[in-house]
């Protein structure tokens, strides 16, 4: 496939974003509207990376070169360590034939089965619920089943802040399907794509590294980079970070994680990712 990124030559000092979601997993911007303001906003680079979607990679490119705006092939990928999510960004994967689709195919599967059982289980618990709302849930990118299904619950009238109502959620076991991420770093390298931990500071149910943390997961999972530049990082978290992938020679990544149009993507200079671009083929000046 010919890529949009083929031949691309920035200024150190070019706007991108290397982590941006769209309605293909659990955005809310389109993905015309997303290149279209990337566009406007002259971005000279995007990544548009949603959770576990290997198999949009190709429209995606088809869209990118459209549109006249170079964007990386990646994807998110789901996993979990030590109980708590972990989200692996992988860049520069062949859209066509990649080690990856595999290990995102099995977990749409094994979402789809978290979601089925989950809804049946609320549905016996005396939680009425639609039995038509069942097929388009598990339609759904299996980043926004579980999303999906609480906002059906409050649909019918359920009150999210019942005690009692939240017990059946929490007994449902409803919960993010995830692959293992030794597994993924595999898949990733065997298509030739390099794998970064995305936002290592994030809170809220992913775990937080400190720098004994990234030295344990590397030794499970011998990643490529580190997102170090992440809106969620307070700033001794990105020193931290930035710190660390120069002392053991990591590619260095940034990106805004938008999701929708009320929190847009931020335009970093490309030059704080020059290692990891010009890996992916991209020259920076």
């Amino acid at each position: 496939m010919n890529l949009s990124t083929t031949g691309l030559h920035l200024a150190a000092d070019a706007a991108i974003d290397l982590h941006l979601h769209t309605v293909y997993s659990d955005g809310r911007w389109t993905p015309e509207a997303l290149l279209d303001h990337l566009r406007q906003e002259h971005f000279a680079l995007a990544a548009i990376t949603d959770h576990d979607r290997v198999d949009t990679a190709a429209a995606t490119q088809r869209l990118a070169r459209e549109k006249g705006l170079p964007v990386i092939v990646g994807a998110e990928l789901s996993s979990a360590w030590k109980g708590e999510l972990v989200d692996l960004l992988c860049f520069g994967f062949d859209p066509d034939q990649n080690a990856l689709s595999d290990l995102a195919q099995d977990l749409l599967r094994r979402q789809q089965e978290i979601t089925r059982r989950a809804y049946e289980y609320v549905q016996q618990q005396g939680l009425a619920l639609p039995p038509d709302d069942l097929p388009p849930l598990l339609d759904k990118p299996s980043a926004e089943q579980l999303h999906a299904l609480i906002a059906c619950v409050e649909a019918q009238g359920h009150d999210l802040g019942d005690p009692a109502v939240l017990k059946i959620l929490r007994d449902s076991g409803i919960t993010f399907a995830t692959n293992e991420p030794a597994a993924i770093v595999a898949a990733a390298h065997q298509s030739g794509a390099v794998c970064l931990l995305a936002h290592p500071g994030h809170k809220d149910g992913f775990v937080t590294y400190d720098e004994p943390l990234l030295d344990e997961f590397r030794q499970i999972a011998p990643i490529d980079g580190l997102e170090v530049y992440h809106p969620r990082h307070s700033p001794d978290q990105t020193e931290l970070y930035r710190e660390y992938a120069r002392r053991h020679h990591l590619l260095v990544s940034a990106g805004s994680d938008s999701h929708k149009p009320e929190k847009p993507p931020i335009p970093y200079p490309a030059d704080l990712c020059r290692d990891l671009l010009e890996r992916l083929g991209i020259q920076v000046a």
